[in-house]
C-alpha cells in the first residue's frame, strides 16, 4: 500500500502547483483482476467516498468527517471469452437505507460479455432507476479490468509453459479505440504489423 500511495503522490506532483486549497472529498476505486484455480477469473472493483468534514444527511443523521458515504464491492465471475458466470455485491456504506435495494437486478448481468457493447448492457438491464449509479459506473471500467488481467495472464502462462505466442487474426478491441493505437500509427506499426495501415489506406 505505500508503494501504491507513493506512485499515487508522484502523479499528482506531476500536475502544475495548484492554487492554495483543502482536500474535501476523495474518491477512491480500485480494480483488481484473479485467476482462480478452476479455470475462471475473478474481476473486482471497489469503490469508497470520504469527505474530510462532517455533514447531515437530511432526515438520517450526522456523517462524520472519514466516514464512509459509500463503501461499495462488486466481484465478477467470467470465463476465458469473459462471459460473466456470476455476480456477488457488497454495499457495507450507504447514504440512504433504501440504497440496499440496488443489488437485486445484478444477477440479469449473467450470462453477458464484457465486451463491445459493453455500456449499453449494463443500462439495458440495471439502468436508470432499476439500479445504482455508482454500481454502474464501478461496472463501466470492470471490462477494461478484465482485459487487462486476461489475455496478459494467459500469455504469460504459456509463455511459462514454453509454448508460443498466439498470433491473433483480428484486431485486439483496443485497436483503432485510442490516440496511439491508431491502426495507421507507429505503436500498431511496431506491435500488431499485420494490421498496419498506411495513413489514408482503408481496407
Amino acid at each position: 500500500m505505500a508503494t501504491l500511495n507513493l506512485k499515487i503522490e508522484r502523479l499528482q506532483l506531476a500536475l502544475p502547483p495548484p492554487s492554495p486549497r483543502k482536500l474535501s472529498h476523495t474518491r477512491t476505486a480500485v480494480y483488481s483482476g484473479f485467476e482462480r484455480e478452476d479455470g475462471m477469473w475473478d474481476i473486482e472493483a471497489a469503490l469508497t467516498d470520504i469527505k474530510t468534514y462532517s455533514f447531515v444527511i437530511p432526515s438520517q443523521g450526522p456523517r462524520e468527517a472519514g466516514q464512509p458515504i459509500h463503501g461499495l464491492n462488486i466481484r465478477l465471475t467470467v470465463d476465458d471469452q469473459f462471459i460473466i458466470h456470476d455476480v456477488q455485491t457488497d454495499m457495507a456504506h450507504i447514504p440512504h437505507p433504501e440504497c440496499d435495494q440496488a443489488p437485486q437486478g445484478m444477477h440479469k448481468l449473467i450470462g453477458c460479455t464484457l465486451g463491445s457493447g459493453w455500456r449499453k448492457t449494463i443500462d439495458a438491464h440495471i439502468g436508470g432507476i432499476a439500479g445504482c449509479t455508482h454500481l454502474r459506473e464501478m461496472l463501466f471500467n470492470m471490462a477494461t479490468a478484465a482485459y487487462q488481467t486476461i489475455p496478459s495472464a494467459r500469455q504469460f502462462r504459456n509463455q511459462q509453459a514454453g509454448l508460443p505466442d498466439t498470433v491473433p487474426t483480428t484486431p485486439p478491441p483496443h485497436v483503432g479505440k485510442c490516440m496511439s493505437w491508431a491502426f495507421d500509427g507507429p505503436v500498431v506499426q511496431r506491435h500488431y504489423p499485420m494490421f498496419y495501415r498506411k495513413p489514408g489506406e482503408t481496407l
